[in-house]
């Protein structure tokens, strides 16, 4: 992909990569080197990850009996924690702040982000984020649900809402910076020869996730922040006893939430673009329309939150019109997925772990797609809304898409940003354990949303049991395959057989230099000379 100006010099790796800790830990707090940032993210990311997978054990262990086992109030505390840390502490940031935090100076040719201080300021806010909400699960957490939905959770909830408010409020503002840092390098400290024509994919759909934390997010943080002025000072915004419109709410609460789900699945389909490339050996089928359809993304976004309202009283007309919206949004990742199959027909594929978790991706992302567009329609979604129909479609967007993308990648890069092999065997179960796990535990809701269970229900009819001790069981295989990498990362960082420059004979920047990378990436500045993914050769030797 691209020609370096001049030769590295040959220094041992571990004298000049950025995982050298002579300096101790101060130096990894006080740094503005973007990979050790990306590498704070990933440890923090993870622990949140956690966190929120232990309320969804503990309540998935609730709906294993009818009658549940913990009173509806703890039930309603677990559900929605485990939404607030999921959803903003983990979803949001995974990808922009960890891969592409780590990637995007490599891939257009730059020493660091445009802002290196602003980075590290990001990471910061992200840990105030995580704290202030931490301390609400300490105290007791928050029974509103992740939405928050006024006017309970601004007039009348006893719980520790204010806390989670305010830690979302400060997360965002790290989603901001993150965004508007890559915005700013993209378009300002690409390497010569870089053109918009020959960015990777990887750096397309973080271009156009930037574009939607920049100018999404603050409506968020306006609203958390309305919302707690009308809880401490009791103001009319949203509680219509004293003067305000709920629905105001929902408006201001779905036009961030929408295009968030698009933050949170962009980034993994640029990760899906890169491992679909490299392991099929072929250029991107339709490289324009799948970078393109990345800014289709970002701009249809904005335009669609009123799909989540059709139960609001909102008038026919009116729901007609995000119906026909939000059909339109599916056609651009519709062209992603045709384009990524047009890429591996006739491909040499290699079967490793990173091309396992790209079928897992486009396999569970299609459906959540597919019933996504059954949830725009407006009848069919009047049905379902409130039932578990809606938990399942989510999760097989999120969870069957974002974090198949998130671990792809991690399994992808990981060579790269570790300059480690991980164990090729059990990496390949944990992927296979994964998918199977997600299946069972999700796929079951989609039959009890169309029976009519409710979601948020702390106890159901006993006719339900059946599918849901399915749905729990099915949770704690999923809750295995996702230790399994966790254990086998940390062996290899230290263990691990040495990974090469380029272990999986991939094309761009990123492969160009040493594994680990040093700490400013490139000691002079590279020059681009041919287009982005040139598996050329290799496609007219295999014709």
């Amino acid at each position: 992909m691209a020609t370096i100006a001049h030769e590295i010099p040959q220094v041992a790796p571990e004298e000049v990569n950025y995982l050298n800790v002579e300096h101790g830990w101060k130096s990894w707090l006080l740094t503005t080197d973007h990979k050790r940032i990306a590498m704070l993210y990933l440890f923090s990311i993870t622990a949140m990850f956690f966190v929120g997978g232990l309320m969804a054990v503990l309540f998935r262990i609730n709906l294993l009996q009818p009658e549940g086992i913990f009173s509806p109030e703890t039930y309603n505390r677990l559900f929605s924690m485990h939404g607030i840390v999921m959803v903003f502490l983990f979803l949001v940031p995974s990808i922009p702040a960890t891969l592409a935090n780590f990637l995007i100076p490599i891939m257009v040719g730059a020493k660091d982000l445009a802002f290196p201080r602003v980075n590290l300021l990001s990471w910061y806010l992200y840990i105030a984020g995580a704290a202030f909400t931490l301390y609400a699960i300490v105290r007791g957490g928050v029974d509103t649900g992740w939405t928050f939905y006024a006017p309970y959770s601004s007039t009348y909830s006893n719980s520790y809402v204010l806390a989670a408010a305010m830690g979302i409020f400060i997360a965002g503002f790290s989603s901001i910076l993150t965004g508007l840092n890559f915005i700013v390098t993209v378009h300002k400290m690409r390497a010569p020869g870089m053109t918009w024509g020959r960015l990777p994919l990887f750096v397309w759909s973080n271009y156009a996730t930037g574009l939607i934390q920049v100018l999404g997010t603050p409506v968020l943080a306006i609203t958390m922040l309305l919302l707690a002025f009308e809880r401490i000072a009791h103001v009319g915004i949203f509680d219509p006893n004293i003067g305000g419109d709920p629905i105001l709410f929902q408006h201001l609460f779905w036009f961030y939430s929408h295009p968030a789900v698009y933050i949170m699945i962009l980034p993994g389909m640029g990760v899906i673009s890169e491992i679909v490339s490299c392991f099929s050996k072929k250029r991107i089928f339709g490289y324009n329309f799948v970078a393109f359809s990345s800014m289709a993304i970002a701009v249809l976004s904005f335009v669609v939150w009123g799909h989540h309202m059709f139960v609001t009283g909102e008038s026919v007309y009116t729901g007609l019109a995000f119906s026909f919206l939000s059909f339109m949004v599916a056609v651009p990742s519709a062209i992603k997925v045709f384009n990524w199959t047009a890429t591996m027909y006739k491909g040499s594929i290699s079967f490793d772990t990173p091309m396992l978790y790209v079928f897992g991706f486009i396999g569970l992302f299609t459906i959540g797609g597919l019933t996504g567009l059954h949830l725009a329609t407006l009848a069919t979604d009047v049905a379902t809304h409130g039932t578990y129909f809606v938990v399942a479609h989510f999760h097989y967007v999120m969870v069957g898409g974002m974090v198949m993308a998130f671990l792809g990648g991690l399994h992808f890069w990981w060579p790269k940003m570790t300059g480690r092999l991980y164990p090729e065997g059990w990496s390949k179960f944990s992927a296979l354990i994964i998918f199977i796990g997600f299946n069972l535990t999700f796929f079951p809701q989609f039959i009890l949303g169309y029976l009519g269970m409710p979601r948020r229900y702390q106890s159901y009819p006993p006719e339900f049991q059946a599918l849901n001790v399915l749905s729990s069981a099915g949770a704690s295989i999923l809750g295995i395959g996702y230790l399994i990498p966790m254990i086998y990362f940390v062996w290899s960082w230290k263990y691990g057989p040495k990974a090469g420059n380029n272990p999986w004979g991939a094309a761009g920047l990123e492969w160009q230099i040493q594994s680990p990378p040093t700490t400013f990436n490139f000691d002079e500045t590279p020059i681009v000379k041919e287009e982005a993914y040139n598996y050329g050769k290799l496609e007219e030797i295999l014709g």
